[in-house]
């Protein structure tokens, strides 16, 4: 049966929260602020935070700053999933990622179809893991990012979650390294 056991003690992660966009600052970022929010108050530890403009060779040198840190173990971007010209998330993680998690954007689809129908259809939300660095990216409204972390990111990343869970895995996330 899936949910939290209480048996198991809860293992705090660090979590860094990146928002992509050029008509946010991090004064007006309502998503970010959110994912912060939910970030702290589910009790792990907000490592950083930071705002990139929508700009392919900018956020994937913020990305591999925070996935060369040993200090960052999950990095979560709101923004740039839709299919505008401008909309270059998932091409900065498919420069980045060493192994995708394909469920993690079929999942979100799914919670968002329920909430607002086919026009889920738009989000390219991904997921994939770098460096032994778990990244995923979240269309930029706060809902989405309500539905990603209450309905997904939440209980993935609480030790405590069974059957299975994403922090149980960290330490084996470079088990294998590319070489």
């Amino acid at each position: 049966m899936a949910g939290i056991d209480e048996s198991r003690p809860f293992v705090p992660v660090n979590i860094a929260v990146l928002t992509l966009s050029d008509t946010r600052s991090l004064a007006d970022d309502r998503s970010g602020d959110l994912l912060a929010s939910r970030v702290v108050e589910a009790g792990h530890t907000l490592a950083d935070r930071s705002l990139v403009r929508e700009d392919l060779a900018g956020m994937v040198k913020q990305l591999k700053k925070w996935i060369a840190d040993p200090g960052i173990e999950v990095v979560i971007t709101t923004g740039g999933t839709g299919v505008t010209g401008r909309d270059l998330t998932p091409e900065a993680f498919s420069r980045v990622c060493e192994k995708e998690i394909p469920g993690f954007g079929e999942l979100f689809r799914l919670l968002s179809y329920e909430k607002v129908g086919t026009s889920t259809i738009q989000s390219r939300a991904t997921a994939g893991v770098a460096n032994g660095t778990y990244l995923f990216a979240l269309p930029g409204s706060t809902g989405a990012c309500k539905d990603a972390w209450d309905g997904i990111l939440k209980s993935q990343l609480d030790y405590r979650h069974r059957p299975c869970n994403f922090v149980e895995l960290l330490p084996r996330l470079k088990e294998y390294e590319p070489g």
